[in-house]
């Protein structure tokens, strides 16, 4: 659970986060993400299993990845959902200095025109995220499915947004090469219990 909820103390150590857009009345709602796109293996086929449901997301970007595949980048806003800046090469904000990784962020916005920033992994350093918040709306997460875990099963992934989706939930899939055999399985899947929860899905506001 530290891992696919993050504890609320957790999320105290970055305040200047979104974390979960909890709702009040109506219809429940979940935010559907994706991370590390857009690729070609991957990113046409959630785009089309999206369309399907007739629901809309948001992904997160890798910028060289945008660079490599800018037509990905046009297809997603086409569909109608909404995008935002992942760093240009997924850097690991503790794992570099504050003047890098804003410089990286700076890089991948000249491609990424979106207000959303996720950091890779969730993490960055206290200074960097001050920096960041004068440009950004910085996305976390309320649930991460561990797509990626090659420790996992696509059912255990599937049995996580199970566990700990609810109102307000920010979820993270990605669409990667690392995470496809379990997201493939887990996201109809996935999508098909929240409806059947009564769940409402928007893509995160831009």
């Amino acid at each position: 659970m530290l891992i696919e909820q993050p504890p609320y103390l957790y999320r105290l150590l970055f305040p200047e986060a979104i974390w979960r857009i909890k709702q009040r009345g109506g219809r429940p709602v979940v935010y559907l993400t994706f991370d590390d796109g857009p690729i070609p293996e991957e990113t046409p086929w959630v785009l089309d299993l999206l369309d399907r449901y007739g629901i809309k997301a948001t992904f997160f970007m890798v910028g060289d990845n945008v660079r490599r595949h800018p037509e990905l980048l046009e297809e997603v806003r086409r569909r109608g959902h909404s995008y935002g800046n992942h760093t240009m090469h997924h850097l690991q904000g503790m794992k570099v200095n504050a003047r890098r990784y804003l410089r990286d962020v700076s890089e991948a916005a000249a491609l990424i025109d979106s207000t959303l920033f996720r950091p890779p992994h969730g993490l960055i350093r206290w200074h960097q995220g001050k920096a960041l918040k004068e440009h950004y709306n910085i996305v976390m997460y309320d649930l991460v499915t561990r797509d990626y875990s090659r420790k996992l099963t696509g059912e255990q992934v599937f049995d996580n947004v199970r566990r700990f989706a609810r109102n307000g939930s920010i979820i993270v899939f990605h669409d990667s090469l690392k995470a496809s055999a379990n997201m493939r399985y887990a996201l109809p899947r996935a999508i098909e219990w929240l409806l059947e929860q009564g769940y409402e899905f928007r893509p995160l506001p831009m």
